[in-house]
C-alpha cells in the first residue's frame, strides 16, 4: 500500500491547463483560496495544480486558478502565491515536544567549541541564579570540539572545573544525543549518587581510575539525577509548575510552526504530560497537531492506563494517543548504542541494552491487547536485530492482528542481513536523515569503514528493499527544521561540503514523501493529512523557493514564507505580506 506514497511525485502534470478541479465541497464559498502556486499535492489523482480552496479546517478543492477562483465569495481570503512552491504541512516524524520547549529556555551548548567555553557559559548562568537553582543546558558534543581536556576520562571531561564554577547550584548538561549527561558534584549529591554507587542495569556511572565519579552518566544512570530535578520542580507551587509547562508548549509550538511543521510525532510522553496536552486541547491551546507515543511508564502503569488514554483525533484532530515508545539501547554519540561488533574507537565496548528485550516483549503484548502501535528506539545493529526478532515473535503469536504498523525509531545502524526484514514484517523505519549531515564525520570514527557506509542511515538501501521510511529530526537533538532535513536526505552534505555516503540519497520527490505522506501513514493518519487532497486537513506550507527544482547548493537558502494550519495562517516570515 505504501509504495504509492513514494511514487506520487514521479508524475509531472502541467499546472493550470484546463484540468477540472478535484472538489469536495457544498455550495458554500471557500474561506481561503490560494492561486498562482506550484502545488506539490502528493496526491496521485492530481499530483500537481496551481490553486487550492479551503473551507473551515479542510481542503475543499484543488485545481487551476480560474476553476478555484470561481469558488470564492465576498468574504473569502484570497492569496496570490506568486509562483511559489506549496507543499503539504511537514509532519515531524520523530521529535520530543516538551524537550524542545524546555531546550529553548535553557543553555544552548550546541555551538561550544571546547569544554572551557561550556564552563564559562555555565559560570555566567550561575552568577545570575539563586542558590540551589538547577542550571540546565544541552546540545554539546565532544566529537565536535576543537580539543578534549587533557585530564578527560574515556574522552569526556571530568566535572572538577564545573564544581569550581558552580559551588551553589546543581548543574545538568545534556549531551546532544540525549543519552548522556554531565553533572557537577552537587547534582550527584542531590541524586544520591556516590563514588561507590553501582552502575544500574542499562546505564553507566563513569569513574576515574581511583573510583571517583566524573559526573558523566549514561542512559539508565541518568535516572536518579532526573528524579532530583523532578523533585525540585514538584516543590514549586502548582500554578508556577503549570505556567512553566505551558510556556514550554508555547515555545515549542512557535518554533515548529515557523519551520513549516504542522504535526509532530512525539516520541515519548508520560501520562501526566498527556493530561496537560488534553487540557490544552480542550481550550484550543495546542499550537500544532500531536501524535503521542506514551513513554516513561512501567508495564504495570501501562496496564492500568492504556485503555483510558487511547485517544484518536481529540480536540479537532489536534491530539492522538495510540502508540507506546520503548528504548532498547542508547546512542552512538555516547557509545551506548547496542552493536554486534565493538566500537572502532572503543574496542572493548559493544554498547548497552537499555531496556531489557524481555521487558519490551511484555510491552508488545500490552500493545496488542489494547490496540496500540509499538515504536521502539533502536540505533545499533544488535538493537535493530533484537527488536525485529521481538516484533516477528509477537506478531506471529497474534496472527489476528491486522495492520499493526509497528515502528523502529532511528533504525540508524542496520546490518545488511536485516534490511529486507523491515518490508517483510511491515515494520516502519522511522529515521532521521539530518544525522548524515551533522554526525557523518564522527560516525566513521565510531564505527570504522566499511561498516559506517554499509550500515548507517541506509535510506536508499531500505527504500529499494521495500521499507516504508518515516523521516524526522529527533528534535531537540537536531533543530526542528524539515528543510535542513530535506537537504540532508537528498544530498547528505556535511558542514565541510563533503557528503556522507551519497549513494544513500533519495530523490527529491521521495524525500518529500518521507516527510509528509509517509509520516501520515506511519501514524494511521493518511486519510487526514500528508497530501493536498480535498477532504483532508488544510495544513500546508508556502516556500520562498522551489525545493524540488533549485540546484543542490541553493537548498540551504530555502525558507518558509507561510504556514497554514487548519485553514488559518499561523506563521508569516518577517516582511512577508502575501499570505
Amino acid at each position: 500500500m505504501h509504495k504509492q506514497f513514494l511514487a506520487i511525485l514521479a508524475v509531472t502534470v502541467p499546472l493550470g491547463v484546463g484540468l477540472q478541479p478535484i472538489v469536495a465541497m457544498s455550495e458554500a464559498p471557500a474561506d481561503l483560496i490560494v492561486t498562482g502556486a506550484k502545488l506539490a499535492t502528493l496526491d496521485p489523482d492530481r499530483p500537481a495544480a496551481s490553486a487550492i480552496a479551503v473551507r473551515g479546517d479542510r481542503i475543499v478543492a484543488i485545481g487551476g486558478d480560474e476553476e478555484i477562483a470561481a469558488l470564492a465569495g465576498p468574504d473569502t481570503n484570497r492569496v496570490d502565491a506568486r509562483g511559489r512552491r506549496v507543499v503539504p504541512g511537514f509532519i515531524e516524524g520523530h521529535g520530543h515536544f516538551m524537550s524542545l520547549g524546555e531546550s529553548l529556555a535553557t543553555l544552548d551548548l550546541r555551538s561550544a567549541r571546547d569544554w572551557n567555553e561550556i564552563v564559562a557559559i555555565v559560570r555566567r548562568a550561575a552568577a545570575a541564579a539563586s542558590p540551589g537553582e538547577w542550571i540546565v543546558g544541552r546540545g554539546w558534543h565532544q566529537d565536535k570540539w576543537t580539543s578534549i581536556p587533557a585530564d578527560a576520562v574515556e574522552g569526556l571531561p571530568r566535572n572538577v572545573s564545573l564544581d569550581e564554577a558552580t559551588p551553589r547550584n546543581p548543574v545538568y548538561l545534556e549531551h546532544a544525543s540525549g543519552h548522556g549527561v554531565l553533572v557537577n558534584s552537587l547534582a550527584l549529591k542531590e541524586a544520591g549518587i556516590t563514588d561507590t554507587t553501582p552502575d544500574p542495569p542499562g546505564g553507566v556511572i563513569v569513574r576515574e581510575s581511583g573510583g571517583r565519579a566524573t559526573g558523566w552518566l549514561v542512559d539508565a544512570a541518568i535516572g536518579p539525577v532526573s528524579a532530583a530535578r523532578e523533585r525540585a520542580f514538584a516543590a514549586l507551587p502548582a500554578d508556577e509548575q503549570r505556567r512553566v509547562l505551558v510556556d514550554q508548549v508555547r515555545r515549542a509550538g512557535q518554533d515548529a510552526l515557523s519551520k513549516g511543521v504542522t504535526s509532530l510525532q512525539d516520541a515519548g510522553s508520560s501520562f501526566a504530560t498527556i493530561d496537560l496536552f488534553r487540557s490544552l486541547a480542550d481550550r484550543g491551546e495546542l499550537p500544532l497537531r500531536l501524535y503521542v507515543m506514551i513513554g516513561g511508564e512501567s508495564n504495570e502503569s501501562l496496564e492500568r492506563g492504556l485503555a483510558r488514554y487511547r485517544t484518536v483525533g481529540y480536540g479537532g484532530n489536534f491530539l492522538t494517543v495510540r502508540a507506546i515508545k520503548r528504548l532498547v539501547d542508547g546512542a552512538l554519540g555516547s557509545r551506548s548504542a547496542w552493536l554486534l561488533e565493538p566500537y572502532a574507537d572503543d574496542p572493548g565496548n559493544t554498547g548497552l541494552e537499555h531496556e531489557a528485550v524481555a521487558m519490551i516483549g511484555v510491552t508488545a503484548d500490552l500493545a496488542l491487547a489494547n490496540g496500540y502501535q509499538l515504536n521502539t528506539h533502536a540505533i545499533g545493529d544488535r538493537a535493530n536485530r533484537e527488536i525485529l526478532d521481538l516484533y516477528e515473535r509477537a506478531l506471529r503469536a497474534h496472527p489476528e492482528t491486522r495492520d499493526p504498523r509497528w515502528r523502529i525509531e532511528h533504525a540508524q545502524h542496520v546490518h545488511p542481513d536485516d534490511v529486507p526484514r523491515f518490508a517483510k514484517l511491515g515494520v516502519i523505519a522511522s529515521m532521521q536523515a539530518i544525522g548524515a549531515a551533522s554526525d557523518g564525520a564522527w560516525m566513521v570514527k565510531r564505527l570504522g569503514e566499511p561498516r559506517a557506509g554499509e550500515q548507517t542511515l541506509v535510506f536508499r538501501t531500505l527504500h529499494d528493499a521495500g521499507a516504508l521510511i518515516a523521516n524526522g529530526t529527533d528534535v531537540p537533538v537536531e533543530d526542528i527544521d524539515p528543510l535542513a532535513n530535506f537537504r540532508a536526505t537528498v544530498t547528505r552534505a556535511m558542514a565541510d561540503g563533503s557528503r556522507f555516503h551519497p549513494e544513500q540519497v533519495l530523490t527529491r520527490q521521495e524525500a518529500l514523501a518521507t516527510m509528509t505522506v509517509n509520516n501520515a501513514y506511519a501514524a494511521f493518519e493518511e486519510d487526514l493529512k500528508g497530501s493536498l487532497t480535498p477532504g483532508k486537513l488544510a495544513d500546508f506550507v508556502v516556500l520562498d523557493r522551489d525545493i524540488l527544482e533549485v540546484p543542490d547548493e541553493d537548498l540551504s537558502k530555502a525558507r518558509v514564507d507561510c504556514t497554514v494550519l487548519g485553514g488559518r495562517v499561523v506563521y508569516r516570515r518577517a516582511g512577508e505580506s502575501a499570505c
